[in-house]
């Protein structure tokens, strides 16, 4: 879902003071701990000089600006640096950053340590007052605290890299809006102008026929090879097969998908929308040619939902295109002991998070006035997920995540042919959907079990934009007053 190219630089700071010889070890240490860490994480990291003098830490962070390949610093204050060394770096710093809180050493040497021990192990108090001075300038930045060697603090490394990794690819984010939103909702509406300046993201939009001008380009025989790929991935009972309408509405959503797909690409786009009221020119609405290219990578958002589609592009970027989908609050179910949410859409759920081999149906869709449209139906997976939306709430944008656990759907919908989930919300269903509704969270949303909580915190924290979380720990009159906060009402 990313280049090759992606990397991240570690920066470690000292101090003059201490002589060469001492800035040598420290560098030793430096290429010994980024030697581990390239084994285990997922992006190169890629070892930069011991800075100690403020030209020194400002011409790096500089050069960490300018350099596209570089996704974000990692900071180690390995000895005692006198923080305001870094007053300038930091100011003109546009990278996301770690700072990680670490030492070399993993135990005390409690009969060798003496005084050069102590003068070359001082990231205790070194980060301490680089932390201050990132706090006072108010710098947005994560900070994982513990030692280099341990699994668990390689993998929130790990997990920081994916989402800095997703922020580069917002920022040069090309969205197709492939006709207008629905028309009359106020969810999916948005300042474009406004998410470019926050996250980067071109958001165009085009006309249906643009799209079917690309996909009358392909041949009879570049068509029936697509849907040869379909039979290959999906399961396609052959009695449907040798139906006539069902061979050509799954002949014509592999046209759709060829042109979606060619325009997409040849014009530099990763994430586009749809809508069922503006299909001129079109015999269906596109279901499975849109879960086909979500399952390639693609962000996508039905109803002309600009910006879940760039969520998703982004989310997928973040998890490497692993469980994670387009999504939807479809209907409820009570129980006595509390309810469920069946998450679906008309057609369009990635095959991402299917538990089985999803099988291509035809069946019609009741809306849009169009020919049955072909679609991938599946159940989908269990586990622990978080549920994202993004919101445009006037001249600022929000965050929503609400974790999750989906079970397994046990009763078969015989008479409803869509993919879907179904989840319990935390901290329960009547805490949770109150607050999302309090908290303006959209109906279209990213579920994701590939990513977690800190995660989505690191992204929004990466573009300074609100995060509020529903989870096992939510009170709803605390969410309330806090959501005043938020308005300036109280």
């Amino acid at each position: 879902m990313t280049d090759n190219k992606t990397s991240f630089w570690f920066i470690t700071g000292s101090q003059h003071l201490y002589g060469p010889e001492t800035l040598d070890q420290v560098m030793e240490q430096t290429r010994d701990i980024t030697g581990t860490l390239n084994e285990a994480l997922p992006f190169p990291v890629e070892t930069k000089s011991v800075v100690t003098t403020e030209e020194e830490i400002t011409r790096v962070l500089r050069e960490a600006n300018a350099a596209a390949d570089c996704a974000g610093v990692i900071l180690w204050m390995h000895t005692f640096s006198p923080a305001k060394r870094w007053v300038q770096g930091l100011m003109e710093l546009q990278k996301p950053m770690l700072h990680l809180h670490t030492q070399h050493h993993e135990q005390i040497p409690w009969n060798e340590i003496d005084m050069d021990f102590m003068n070359l192990n001082q990231s205790a108090h070194g980060d301490r007052e680089f932390g201050f001075l990132v706090t006072r300038l108010g710098k947005n930045r994560r900070v994982i605290a513990g030692h280099w060697k341990h699994e668990t603090i390689q993998q929130e490394i790990a997990g920081w890299m994916r989402t800095m990794a997703a922020v580069q690819e917002s920022r040069r984010l090309k969205v197709a809006r492939i006709g207008d939103n629905m028309r009359g909702v106020a969810v999916t509406e948005g300042d474009k102008v406004q998410a470019q300046k926050e996250f980067g993201w071109t958001v165009d939009g085009y006309g249906i026929g643009d799209i079917n001008e690309v996909a009358a380009r392909f041949s009879e025989d570049e068509v029936a090879a697509r849907a040869e790929e379909y039979k290959q991935s999906y399961h396609i009972p052959e009695e449907k097969w040798q139906e006539e309408d069902f061979r050509q509405s799954v002949l014509g959503q592999a046209r759709i998908e060829l042109g979606i797909e060619a325009f997409l690409t040849e014009n530099g786009y990763h994430a586009f929308t749809t809508t069922f009221e503006d299909l001129h020119g079109m015999e269906q609405l596109p279901g499975l040619a849109a879960q086909r290219l979500m399952e390639k990578g693609f962000g996508f958002a039905g109803e002309g939902d600009w910006k879940t589609a760039a969520l998703l592009r982004m989310m997928k970027t973040m998890t490497g295109n692993d469980r994670t989908t387009f999504m939807e609050d479809y209907t409820y179910h009570f129980t006595p002991d509390g309810a469920q949410v069946l998450g679906s859409h008309m057609l369009e759920i990635c095959p991402t998070v299917a538990s089985g081999k999803p099988e291509v149906a035809v069946h019609p869709l009741g809306i849009g006035g169009k020919t049955d449209p072909a679609r991938l139906i599946f159940d989908g997976i269990s586990g622990e997920a978080v549920n994202v939306s993004l919101v445009d709430m006037g001249g600022r944008f929000r965050f929503i995540l609400n974790e999750v656990t989906a079970v397994e759907v046990s009763e078969n919908t015989p008479n409803l042919p869509v993919a879907k989930v179904l989840w319990e919300p935390k901290p329960d269903f009547k805490t949770a959907a109150e607050a999302w509704i309090y908290a303006g969270g959209a109906h279209h949303t990213v579920l994701t079990f590939a990513a977690d909580k800190q995660q989505i915190a690191d992204l929004a924290d990466a573009f300074d934009i609100e995060l509020v979380t529903i989870d096992s720990h939510t009170d709803i009159y605390h969410f309330r007053q806090q959501m005043k906060h938020a308005a300036g009402k109280a």
